[in-house]
């Protein structure tokens, strides 16, 4: 693991909690530290000439937040605006931004050890936004590179 990747790791068995959701049909996972809330989606304020992914602003408490489409983002599909929609509210570098994605699932707890390497033939998102996939007995997390990806 390299000096760039923050996931919460816990020094005895290398595990991490990741909260888990959904874009489209691929579930995704962000190490629970950067999460600071969840909720519905707001009342969106459109900003005029910002990035297709950007779905626009909103007050959330006094902070203005940044509300991107993740699926977007990750060239992946836009989200489905359904009721199950929700916006992941992450503190990165003192900035809030919201994710906007398909649906939230649980906290998923993992051992680091169990991790696997992005497959070098993933097609559908660029692979340098993944830090790599846990198995579960129900089906694999992409484990997001949120630094990366917010970046990018």
């Amino acid at each position: 693991m390299t000096e760039k990747e923050t996931i919460n790791i816990n020094q005895e068995n290398k595990t991490a909690k990741l909260a888990t959701f959904y874009i489209g049909k691929d579930l995704w996972g962000i190490d629970i530290l950067n999460v600071q809330e969840i909720n519905k989606i707001f009342d969106i304020t459109p900003v005029p000439q910002s990035p297709d992914y950007v779905k626009g602003i909103i007050n959330l408490r006094g902070k203005i937040v940044t509300i991107i489409d993740l699926g977007k983002k990750l060239g992946l599909f836009p989200s489905k605006q359904s009721a199950d929609c929700c916006n992941i509210i992450v503190n990165m570098q003192d900035e809030y931004i919201g994710l906007l994605v398909d649906s939230i699932q649980d906290i998923t707890i993992i051992d680091w050890n169990e991790v696997e390497a992005a497959p070098d033939n993933i097609e559908s998102v660029n692979k340098k936004f993944l830090k790599g996939v846990f198995k579960t007995k129900k089906s694999l997390i992409g484990i997001l590179d949120l630094e990366e990806a917010l970046s990018a």
